[in-house]
């Protein structure tokens, strides 16, 4: 481990949000929103997207833990308005489903 890692981890855990569909769009619009499988850690993934480590991450894309929403599954959010947690790493905004709205 990077001995930057750990000041890293808590950074991004620090930058987590809870967001909404809507406040998603036009970064999803920008092609920059990267849905991250409930299965993995989403400060995990960020780590190993801000330290450009693709033997990590690379697995992680070819399996479908880590992709770019399609247009159907954007419709499909907007219409059940999930929450997400999600995290910037520059350029990318990357997002976990964590709930619907009717859950909060």
């Amino acid at each position: 481990m990077d001995e930057r890692e750990p000041d890293l981890r808590t950074r991004l855990n620090g930058e987590t949000a809870k967001i909404r569909w809507p406040e998603l769009e036009r970064h999803f619009a920008r092609g920059v929103v990267v849905t991250v499988a409930p299965e993995l850690d989403l400060i995990d993934v960020a780590v190993a997207m801000a330290n450009d480590d693709t033997a990590t991450v690379a697995p992680w894309m070819q399996s479908g833990q880590m992709a770019r929403p399609s247009a159907e599954q954007a419709q499909q959010w907007a219409a059940c308005q999930p929450l997400f947690w999600a995290v910037v790493v520059a350029p990318w905004v990357l997002i976990q489903e964590h709930g619907s709205a009717q859950e909060h």
